[in-house]
């Protein structure tokens, strides 16, 4: 798998969930701080976004702009700033309310004043890729003719199986917000890699060959006996620069961040299959179960088997 492959798969927990809303106008919601992440995608008319930072400038939105609340922080959706805002409050079990029946028109006989195609994402923070936990609190991408044409393909997809649901639509529309999120994660890093001036942090860990042929080759192989030079080699450079270069961008020495990905690895087996302690630590490079075990406790604080147990 590639880097943002793995980084999203470490964190991804549950199902996503999703709806379109009609609002008329006045309208407002406010959403509450949420332990995952959320997207809002204006299909039509028109929207303003508030952060929930303070003193953050409310965010203009147009048809076809897409919105991710990476961090899940509280923010508010209104029809013009000012406009007075209702609680919006997620199910119990973490998913949407079922939207009020869809119709041409509302009670005054008018259009919807905006229609919105809204999700969320169940992520575990415990374990948050860098590559992911360094994104804004809102990454906004605004649609322009001719940018981003895959993701919003998937948008009017999703936006179609939700609105004329049919057999087999729970299936296609969890996989059409998979695909969603890999999509938005996707033009964020591409702008930020191509974008004015020069990219940062891992924008800059993946868009230097050097480093990101070491990133993917200790994702492609966990288990494989890494040394500095063996993976300043991949992108043919010396030991010292290569450790250099991979510290300043990724935030981490190349064998620190091998290490991480282990546990992160190891712990992401734990949690999703039964698969015995002993193929783990294999699996995660460890020559025995005990080394593992040892490792697994530094990083975590519990034994892989009480950490299981817990999951």
């Amino acid at each position: 798998m590639d880097v943002l492959s793995d980084a999203i798969a470490a964190m991804r927990l549950g199902r996503p969930h999703s709806a379109i809303w009609d609002k008329y106008a006045p309208w407002g919601a406010r959403f509450g701080e949420y332990s995952g992440a959320g997207f809002h995608v204006l299909l039509r008319g028109s929207a303003w976004l508030v952060p929930g930072r303070e003193g953050a400038e409310p965010i203009a939105l147009a048809p076809g702009d897409i919105v991710f609340i990476a961090h899940g922080s509280g923010h508010a959706l209104m029809s013009e700033p000012g406009a007075p805002l209702d609680r919006f409050d997620l199910e119990p079990d973490g998913s949407w309310p079922k939207p009020p029946a869809r119709s041409a028109d509302g009670e005054s006989g008018e259009p919807p004043a905006a229609v919105l195609l809204c999700g969320a994402y169940h992520l575990d923070r415990v374990r948050a890729h860098p590559l992911l936990s360094e994104l804004p609190e809102v990454v906004h991408l605004p649609a322009r003719v001719g940018a981003h044409g895959s993701l919003r393909g998937v948008v009017e997809l999703l936006g179609a199986e939700l609105d004329d649901p049919k057999p087999g639509s729970d299936t296609i529309v969890s996989s059409l917000l998979d695909t969603l999120l890999a999509y938005i994660l996707r033009a964020w890093w591409l702008g930020e890699r191509h974008g004015t001036g020069h990219p940062t942090g891992w924008a800059a860990a993946l868009a230097d060959p050097a480093v990101a042929a070491a990133l993917r080759a200790v994702h492609a192989d966990p288990a494989h006996p890494w040394t500095v030079a063996d993976l300043g080699a991949l992108g043919g450079l010396s030991r010292a620069p290569f450790a250099r270069r991979f510290a300043a961008t990724v935030g981490a020495p190349p064998l620190a961040y091998l290490t991480w990905w282990r546990m992160t690895t190891a712990g992401r087996l734990l949690h999703q299959e039964d698969t015995p302690l002993r193929v783990i630590a294999e699996r995660c490079g460890y020559a025995s179960e005990f080394a593992f075990a040892k490792a697994f406790k530094r990083q975590f604080g519990v034994t892989p088997g009480q950490y299981r147990k817990a999951a």
